[in-house]
């Protein structure tokens, strides 16, 4: 059979005719508002219901009890309904019916601290003494570690004046080793009955159970309190005896020592301090350190009060040298300080403590403050200790450490050399002199072994020695001098000039005119006037520096002759020297012309003067740019420069701009004449 089926109809939608705003908004915040003015709302009390009828009471109750009970079993892990169907009955006088709901809440949950507080004081309240004891007597048994049960045990059979029981509780209490405000606690109690030997007894197994310092202080002070004073030091000493030495605490300490300043006793507290600070490690000792200086301030003299403030300045310095172990100024400061001391064996341990913070790169700039921590060590150990064995192996220890074929510091070979010559070992003092050179060859170290070997009139020695400097160095100007010297000292003339021929004739060195100066100098100390003056010429032939024109004109000038030739000679080396000098720079021709000028003034004629006079030079003023590195202008700037004579008659263009200059000098001042005439 066909079945036609029915088109579904679409659901009508509900079209909204008017579309513009509401004339009142209402937001989500005033919704919000109003359902918490709601919640706030006070609802009336229900009506009170008057009962006067045993049996209305009974009916009463039985709804009651029902409401309770399908609320247990609704839920029976909720105490709060069990507590309150107890109190219910108990409000009820239904006290065995309010024990039963409680014990059936115990079997739920035995473990619920509210639930045996509130069924231990429904018994108190009722008087039922038998009743609470026993509950709280299996409270803690059950809870041992829940301490409230305790403190309301002890409270009740204190109150019911049961001391002994309430003792006997407390050192139920104490089996489980509570903590410290339990055993607090059972002190207290004791002390309100006068049992001080209680007292004392609890604190000796208090301090035991807590090994803390506080606690032993409070022991202690127990003790004073009670006017025990040798109870109380016997305390202190006990406990300091207990923590030893590996566990020191300034807090007993300062506490031990406050307690003898109260008793008067200032100098036992003052060596309770000096022990504590010798044995406890610094960082750990700033309150120590600042009770022993208010202690020494009040009560000790001038020694003691600087025996305080050594004591901190070395926690001072033992702070900055743990913050940076490579502040070598700090350990200075730190050594200086125990050094004062005078105790060897403290001094020296401090040294290698200093000397183990070894620079951490290999850069000599970071090593020049810390060798002398080396230097330091071993002068300590000769000068003060006087142990020169000790003091041989701090030398080999340093020169071991220093990487030697990086860099080196000659001033610890030198001293280590020194030490061996003051010990009557020339031996070993050439030895470690030779490894040196050997090693790391200075000119420091050359000087030294020289020097040394002088001092000894070993000249022949020196004359190796400085060979071999000078194949190390031929190009150091001071040393050929010095050997030059020596050979002069020695009377071997002919060596020294053969040492200074060698030496000018080097293909570089590295302060040339003063080898030249002493080499003429030498020659001139030997009445050699010939070989000054060659020389001279030699000198000259290397370099036109005006310097040396003026010093050979000033030799020539200074060998005196009867007929005057020095001075004929003096001025011809000023002529050679203007004739040589006429192309180099213009202050050099000044400078010389200026010496000639004096020259001539003081021992020359009119003829001779007026001829220096005309080649000395104009000074004029002119302007230059200014112009940067990186080739910019800055702008103008005014110099002065000097004409000479020769230059104005070789360039025409010189004097045509000076007679441009004086006509328009002439110029101007016809110019003021006509203007005041007018």
């Amino acid at each position: 059979m066909d079945t036609q089926t029915k088109p579904q109809k679409m659901p009508k939608v509900a079209k909204v005719k008017n579309k513009a705003p509401a004339e009142i908004q209402i937001t989500a915040e005033q919704l919000l508002r109003e359902a918490k003015e709601r919640d706030l709302e006070i609802l009336p009390p229900p009506p009170k219901q008057k009962i006067s009828d045993p049996a209305e009471l009974a009916d009463y109750q039985m709804r009651k009890r029902k409401t309770f009970e399908d609320n247990i079993r609704k839920n029976r892990t909720v105490m709060s309904n069990w507590i309150k169907y107890a109190l219910w009955e108990e409000s009820q006088k239904e006290i065995q019916r309010a024990r039963s709901v409680f014990e059936r809440g115990l079997d739920i949950d035995h473990r619920n601290i509210t639930l045996w507080l509130k069924y231990s004081e429904m018994e108190m309240r009722n008087r039922q003494v038998n009743h609470a004891r026993n509950l709280w007597d299996r409270a803690v048994s059950i809870l041992p570690r829940i301490n409230q049960f305790w403190y309301k045990y002890t409270y009740m059979e204190e109150m019911l004046e049961n001391v002994p029981g309430a003792r006997a509780v407390f050192e139920r209490w104490m089996e489980w080793e509570p903590d410290e405000q339990a055993w607090q606690t059972y002190i207290n109690f004791e002390l309100r009955y006068k049992e001080i030997d209680r007292a004392r007894q609890i604190y000796e197994r208090f301090v035991i159970t807590h090994p803390q310092v506080k606690h032993w202080i409070k022991y202690a002070r127990f003790e004073e309190n009670h006017g025990f004073v040798n109870s109380a030091r016997r305390t202190y000493e006990r406990a300091i005896h207990f923590y030893g030495d590996d566990h020191m605490d300034e807090t007993l300490y300062i506490a031990f020592a406050r307690f003898e300043e109260n008793q008067k006793e200032h100098e036992r507290s003052r060596v309770i301090y000096k022990y504590a600070l010798d044995h406890i490690p610094k960082e750990q000792a700033k309150e120590l350190f600042k009770a022993y200086t208010i202690h020494e301030k009040k009560y000790g003299d001038r020694s003691g009060i600087e025996d305080v403030i050594v004591s901190k300045r070395k926690f001072q310095y033992e702070q900055e040298i743990t913050q940076n172990p490579t502040n070598y100024d700090a350990w200075f400061d730190y050594l200086r300080l125990i050094e004062s001391e005078g105790d060897d064996e403290i001094i020296r341990e401090t040294y290698e403590r200093a000397i183990a913070n070894v620079p951490p790169t290999k850069n000599k700039q970071f090593w020049r403050r810390y060798i002398y921590l080396w230097i330091n060590y071993a002068l300590f150990e000769e000068l003060e200790a006087r142990d020169y064995e000790r003091t041989r192996q701090v030398y080999k220890a340093c020169l071991e450490l220093l990487p030697n074929k990086i860099f080196t510091f000659s001033k610890i070979w030198l001293l280590f050399a020194q030490f061996e010559i003051r010990q009557k070992n020339l031996t070993a003092a050439r030895k470690i002199l030779g490894m040196a050179i050997g090693i790391c060859p200075r000119d420091k170290l050359f000087r030294g072994y020289i020097e040394l070997e002088i001092q000894l009139r070993e000249f022949d020695r020196c004359r190796i020695l400085y060979q071999k400097f000078l194949e190390f160095g031929p190009e150091n100007c001071v040393t050929w001098m010095k050997f030059a010297e020596l050979e002069t000292l020695l009377g071997d003339y002919d060596r020294a000039r053969a040492v200074y021929e060698l030496a000018i004739n080097q293909p570089r060195l590295d302060m040339p005119e003063l080898l030249w100066k002493s080499y003429i100098d030498f020659e001139i100390s030997q009445d050699e006037t010939e070989n000054a003056r060659q020389l001279y010429e030699r000198l000259l032939d290397r370099t036109r520096h005006v310097k040396v024109w003026l010093s050979y004109a000033k030799f020539e000038l200074n060998n005196e002759t009867e007929d005057n030739l020095n001075i004929h000679l003096a001025r011809r080396i000023y002529e050679r020297a203007n004739e040589n000098l006429k192309n180099s720079e213009k202050e050099a021709r000044v400078l010389l012309l200026e010496n000639w000028q004096a020259f001539e003034n003081e021992h020359g004629d009119e003829s001779s003067k007026q001829k220096v006079e005309n080649k000395m030079p104009r000074r004029i003023k002119k302007r230059q740019k200014v112009i940067d590195e990186d080739g910019t202008e800055q702008g103008w700037e005014e110099v002065f420069d000097y004409i000479f004579p020769e230059d104005e008659a070789s360039k025409p263009n010189l004097k045509l701009l000076a007679a441009a200059k004086k006509w328009k000098i002439h110029k101007s001042d016809d110019n003021t004449t006509s203007d005041t005439n007018s």
